[in-house]
């Protein structure tokens, strides 16, 4: 995307891995939370897995001979964690076409990127100078002292961004402090062996409207998105979020389905992303709040032109993204598909 032309409403999505890097929701997040009980635990041992691991199986699309392989792509993970995958190579060097993840981008050119840059001043700051004191409960604010003075202790400018902001800032510090880095370290080498074997590459990228942009941002910044509950639930779950974290990355590199299915995805970015998407900030373009079906509309149809041309396709899915009951895989499933899940 753009760098000039990134609204504040795509820089959110950071903070809800599972749409736009995460990454996808709109669901209302659980209000209730212990006011202090975890705030003062000691920071988590950090986590080191180097031995090199392969990944989870792929799951298996067919119709007839052509197979879709699905490759359920997860983060973050531990930082020295080596990964590579026989399997995937294979499947990587006999296929004719390569996926990747349904995604949302803007692109308003060069010259009107230069006219919003004044609109996109301030964008991460809550509106009317306001700081996190002023829009949380004095109870959440007093985890967030606590938090801040663990994992943030320099970082003082993050008192005037918006809660949701201040939630991805949160999070990627105790994830640093945790040994846990995003999934780029999977990606690159499953990228590097696409590009080698020179596949067709196919985006399911929906170019989200322009016309407006402008409206938007404003709307944006003087919004207050009832985002409080994002950071409300970030923190009273970021100490296990972590231990989940490291549950999940050694469920993912042993390619353990089962265990994988047993830990929860959404939670917390339900209240992040939903909080943004059903904001009034989108008022005057509704496609943005439905960015993430129309993107996913466009995957499933190349998903089904590409099984209908090739004797083999690889892609890139987010692990959540697959087991999401509402989501492509399953919606493949539903059109009449076989869908296999790695043994």
């Amino acid at each position: 995307m753009n760098k000039l032309a990134v609204p504040a409403f795509c820089i959110c999505m950071l903070a809800a891995p599972a749409w736009a890097q995460s990454e996808d929701v709109a669901v209302t997040a659980q209000a209730a939370v212990d006011a202090l009980e975890t705030a003062a635990e000691p920071v988590p041992e950090q986590i080191h897995v180097v031995a090199q691991r392969p990944g989870p199986g792929m799951w298996k699309v067919s119709k007839g001979e052509h197979v879709l392989w699905v490759f359920g792509m997860y983060g973050p993970v531990p930082q020295d964690m080596q990964w590579r995958s026989q399997q995937v190579e294979n499947v990587i060097r006999n296929s004719q076409e390569y996926l990747s993840p349904p995604t949302a981008s803007a692109n308003p050119g060069f010259f009107k990127s230069i006219t919003l840059l004044p609109s996109m001043i301030g964008m991460r700051k809550n509106p009317d100078g306001a700081t996190l004191r002023d829009v949380m409960p004095a109870e959440d604010y007093a985890r967030w002292t606590a938090l801040k003075a663990k994992y943030l202790p320099e970082n003082d400018d993050v008192e005037r961004e918006r809660p949701i902001f201040a939630a991805e800032v949160l999070s990627n510090a105790a994830r640093k402090q945790a040994g846990l880095v995003d999934s780029y370290t999977v990606r690159k080498p499953l990228l590097d062996l696409v590009k080698k074997a020179k596949l067709k590459e196919t985006a399911s990228t929906f170019q989200l409207p322009m016309d407006n942009a402008r409206t938007v941002l404003k709307n944006f910044k003087k919004s207050t998105l009832g985002d409080a509950a994002c950071l409300t639930r970030t923190m009273a779950t970021l100490e296990q979020d972590l231990e989940a974290a490291s549950r999940r990355a050694n469920a993912w590199a042993k390619g353990d389905v089962d265990e994988m299915r047993k830990l929860d995805f959404a939670t917390r970015e339900e209240a992040c992303f939903g909080a943004l998407m059903n904001s009034a900030a989108f008022d005057a373009e509704p496609e943005f709040k439905n960015m993430k079906a129309r993107a996913d509309a466009m995957w499933i149809a190349s998903a089904e032109k590409a099984l209908a041309a090739n004797a083999s396709t690889f892609a890139v899915l987010k692990i959540e993204s697959i087991f999401d009951p509402k989501g492509v895989i399953a919606a493949l499933a539903a059109k009449g598909y076989t869908v296999e899940q790695p043994d």
